[in-house]
C-alpha cells in the first residue's frame, strides 16, 4: 500500500487557476511537492512524465484530492510518522483509472474510485494498488466524494468501531464544523445520537442545520458549558485538539464512557519533537486505561492493522461503502469548503489553515474548478 474569508457551505468558493497556465501534455503530470519544513508559499508545482503502474497496481487520473490536517502538519515537520524531504503530499483522493498493470482487470479502466494513500495524492496522475480502490457511485461528483474518504473512513470507524455508539447516546465533538467533524456529527445524527458540538460562532448556524447543540469553543468556561449540558455525563467524546484540555475530555464521560482522540491540534504550531506529544498523549490514555473508574480512552489510528493486510482492505472497503451509500443517498451532505486548482495548493494549503472555513478544502485538476464562482484573494 502506497503511502478573513468567510465561506458558505451552499456557495462552495473556487480559486481561479492563473490566466497563463496552459494543460500540461498527456504525457506530463503535475505534482505538488513539500521539499522541507516551509510556508505554504514553498511548496513546488513541478511537471514530470506520467508514471506507468506496475504489476497489481493501477494508473489514476485525479479528479479530486484534498487538505486533511496532516498536511498541515507535514509542512511543520510534525506528523508523527511522514517520510523524510522531499515527497508529494496528499492523504486520499478520487480519480478514474487511466492504464492498468500487469495482473489488472484492464475493465477497471475508465471506472472511478477512491484511495488512501497518506502521501502522494497532490499529483494529476497516481499509481496505487488495485487492491486499495474503493468505488465511487457515479451519481456523486468527485469533490464530494473526496470530503467524505479520510474523513468519512475516520468518522465511521471512530463512531461505530471504537467508541460503539448507539440510538440515545449523547456524544461530545469538539472541533465540530471541521472536515472529520462534520462528517461525525452527521454520521452521529443519522445513528439517533444527540451531538454537542464545539466551533466558533459563525460556524453555529450551520451546526443547528445538521441537529448539533453549539457551543463557542473559546467559551473560558468550556468545560462548564458542557458539563451543564450533560449533567450525568456523555457516552463519547471525540477530541482532535490533544494537549493538556484532553484531560477536560475524560472528565466529561459518564460510567463506561468512551473518549477517542485522535490527533494534537493544539500542538500544530509549538516548537520541537513532532513525537513528543503524541507519546505524552499515549501515556495519559494508557494511564486512564488502568484506572478502575469503567471509562475508556483510545487514540484513533486510521492505519491500525494494516500489516493484516486482506482484512484492513475489507474493512476499509466495507466501511467507505457505507459512507458513500448515505451520500448517494443524500442522507449524508458533503461539506466543500473550496475547490481550487491542483497548481495553486499552496492558496489552498493557506485557505484551509485560516480557521475560516467549514469541511474540507479540495484539490481539483488545473482548469476544472467551477466557472461562475467567487474566489477569494490568496
Amino acid at each position: 500500500m502506497r503511502e478573513t474569508h468567510t465561506i458558505e457551505h451552499r456557495q462552495p468558493t473556487t480559486i481561479a487557476s492563473p490566466a497563463e497556465t496552459t494543460p500540461a501534455p498527456a504525457t506530463r503530470a503535475t505534482e505538488i511537492v513539500l521539499p522541507g519544513v516551509v510556508e505554504p508559499g514553498g511548496l513546488e508545482v513541478r511537471h514530470v512524465p506520467v508514471p506507468a503502474p506496475g504489476p497489481g497496481e493501477v494508473l489514476l487520473a485525479m479528479e479530486a484530492t484534498g487538505v486533511s490536517f496532516a498536511e498541515q502538519q507535514m509542512r511543520r515537520g510534525k506528523y508523527y510518522d511522514q517520510p523524510p524531504f522531499p515527497f508529494v503530499p496528499g492523504y486520499d483522493l478520487v480519480g478514474r483509472v487511466a492504464a492498468t498493470g500487469p495482473g489488472v482487470d484492464p475493465a477497471l479502466a475508465g471506472r472511478r474510485f477512491a484511495a488512501l494513500t497518506k502521501t502522494g495524492g497532490w499529483a494529476s496522475h497516481v499509481v496505487v494498488d488495485a487492491a486499495d480502490l474503493v468505488a465511487v457511485p457515479e451519481s456523486v461528483t468527485s469533490a464530494d466524494a473526496e470530503t467524505l474518504v479520510v474523513n468519512g473512513i475516520t468518522a465511521w470507524q471512530m463512531l461505530h468501531r471504537t467508541a460503539k455508539v448507539e440510538a440515545g447516546d449523547t456524544v461530545v465533538v469538539l472541533g465540530a464544523n471541521g472536515g472529520v467533524g462534520s462528517a461525525l456529527v452527521q454520521l452521529a445524527g443519522i445513528a439517533g445520537v444527540r451531538v454537542i458540538g464545539t466551533a466558533s460562532r459563525r460556524h453555529h448556524d450551520k451546526l443547528r442545520e445538521l441537529g448539533v447543540t453549539p457551543v463557542d469553543y473559546r467559551d473560558p468556561d468550556l468545560r462548564g458549558r458542557l458539563r451543564g449540558l450533560a449533567p450525568g455525563g456523555v457516552r463519547a467524546v471525540f477530541d482532535h485538539v490533544g494537549g493538556d484540555g484532553v484531560v477536560d475530555s475524560f472528565r466529561l464521560l459518564a460510567p463506561g464512557g468512551t473518549l477517542v482522540s485522535y490527533g494534537t491540534a493544539s500542538t500544530r504550531d509549538v516548537a520541537g519533537s513532532s513525537k513528543a506529544p503524541v507519546l505524552k498523549l499515549f501515556a495519559r490514555l494508557a494511564m486512564w486505561n488502568a484506572l478502575p473508574n469503567s471509562r475508556h480512552a483510545h487514540f484513533f489510528n486510521i492505519w491500525a492493522g494494516r500489516r493484516r493486510a486482506d482484512a484492513f482492505r475489507e474493512r476499509l472497503r466495507a466501511d467507505l461503502g457505507q459512507v458513500f451509500a448515505l451520500l448517494a443517498e443524500g442522507r449524508l451532505r458533503p461539506q466543500v469548503a473550496a475547490r481550487v486548482p491542483l497548481s495553486r495548493a499552496a492558496d489552498a494549503m493557506r485557505l484551509a489553515e485560516s480557521g475560516t472555513v467549514a469541511g474540507k478544502v479540495v484539490l481539483v485538476p488545473d482548469g476544472e474548478e467551477r466557472d461562475g464562482e467567487p474566489a477569494p484573494e490568496a
